[in-house]
């Protein structure tokens, strides 16, 4: 499995003027063959090859107009053709519903939030005995190495944010053995129900809280905001207000990030097999709850339980949106009917079972993937019920009596 790994970069100025040249030589090279595309298209004439593009790309370096591209890599400029050429393949597999449509190939601009150049292993980029990163035209890049590389890695890609930070990304390829090595034997399966109140419901009882690191940071963030929106809109003052508020959001990011690591690796670590609910996170975002939804983050942590596991060797279930996962008694498994949202427990009428709406809905996520969950620790317990005249007694004469009819 291929993994991705991110530091940050700390560039000095001289590396910085560096990398924003790359950064601006990349976006150019990639207008300039969207240009040539689309034009070709508008004319008729045949689709422009990736080849074609490469062969036009050599000859622009020659002339004045373009002779700065030959003050960065040309590594970084055939990737970017490489993306281009990619931009094309996932918007034509949509298309055809081999993938998720996506939007046609659009220009880039030098104030997009995001910038970024790849390096391959022909670019002779390196890490030195000192642990800095050395990119070819760029310098000796200092690191914050957070964590050790488990291999070698094949590409390292350079990104700029937008609250102005610098990150490597290095593409790994992960060795199978180690990482199932890495984690403990375990028979624990686990289903989760994921909600707005608590972040994460767990079938063994656990209720994991939302920490809302949005709200939580609202006041923060709308100090800075009021503070851009005073700026004059293109001078500097602009620019490094805008940076602020880019960096309040940053540190939000972060910290939500963090905590889908750290909880999707635990959950991973102590169950064999992991079920959890396919909400429909797109439709609820238009909804009076979208902002609370985008905080909880969903789709990520759910993505990572899905890699997570099948790099370790757990199993990972998704279950359909529609199942009435909150409906049924995880006991006896009657659905009872439908049960408005303030109603957070109830009892079972066919069994008589005390059941909690989001354990309740977390065991039966788990029952819906074919994992048999035991419900110890959860509040799912029978109530005491007491018999019916009809069904047991005791006869006048002292005989025991079964379903009314006198015993012998």
């Amino acid at each position: 499995m291929q993994l991705r790994y991110s530091f940050r970069l700390y560039p000095n100025g001289p590396q910085r003027s560096a990398l924003a040249r790359a950064f601006g030589c990349s976006r150019v090279v990639y207008n300039d063959a969207l240009r040539v595309r689309e034009e070709a298209r508008s004319e008729g004439l045949p689709f422009v090859t990736s080849a074609e593009l490469s062969k036009r790309l050599t000859a622009s370096k020659l002339t004045p107009e373009r002779a700065w591209l030959a003050d960065v890599s040309s590594v970084v400029l055939q990737q970017s053709l490489r993306d281009l050429e990619a931009a094309y393949r996932n918007f034509f597999d949509g298309l055809k519903g081999k993938r998720p449509r996506t939007g046609a190939p659009r220009f880039k601009s030098r104030k997009d939030s995001r910038q970024a150049i790849r390096f391959t292993a022909n670019a002779r980029w390196s890490i030195t005995p000192g642990g800095d990163l050395a990119l070819p035209k760029i310098g000796d890049v200092r690191v914050t190495w957070s964590r050790r590389l488990p291999l070698a890695p094949s590409t390292v890609t350079v990104v700029k944010d937008a609250a102005g930070r610098y990150f490597a990304s290095f593409v790994v390829e992960t060795d199978p053995t180690a990482d199932l090595a890495r984690m403990p034997d375990t028979d624990d399966v686990i289903g989760i129900d994921l909600g707005l109140t608590h972040f994460a419901v767990l079938s063994d009882g656990r209720k994991i809280d939302s920490p809302r690191f949005l709200r939580r940071a609202e006041k923060r963030l709308k100090k800075a905001q009021k503070a851009l929106s005073r700026k004059a809109k293109g001078s500097k003052n602009c620019d490094k207000a805008r940076v602020k508020v880019a960096r309040a959001h940053g540190r939000v990011a972060d910290a939500r990030r963090e905590f889908h690591h750290q909880l999707s690796t635990r959950l991973i670590r102590e169950s064999q097999a992991v079920a959890v609910e396919d909400l429909a996170v797109k439709a609820l975002a238009r909804t009076r709850l979208a902002k609370s939804v985008h905080d909880a983050g969903w789709s990520a942590f759910v993505t990572m339980l899905e890699y997570k596991a099948a790099r370790y060797g757990r199993t990972f279930h998704r279950i359909g949106r529609f199942e009435p996962a909150s409906q049924v008694c995880s006991n006896c498994g009657v659905k009872d009917g439908p049960k408005p949202l303030h109603v957070r427990e109830w009892t079972c009428g066919a069994c008589g079972t005390a059941l909690d709406r989001d354990i309740n809905a977390a065991l039966n996520v788990a029952k819906a993937a074919g994992l048999a969950v035991p419900a110890c620790g959860a509040q799912v317990r029978p109530e005491r019920v007491p018999a019916q005249r009809g069904e047991a007694g005791t006869h006048r004469d002292g005989q025991p009596t079964v379903a009314g009819i006198p015993g012998p």
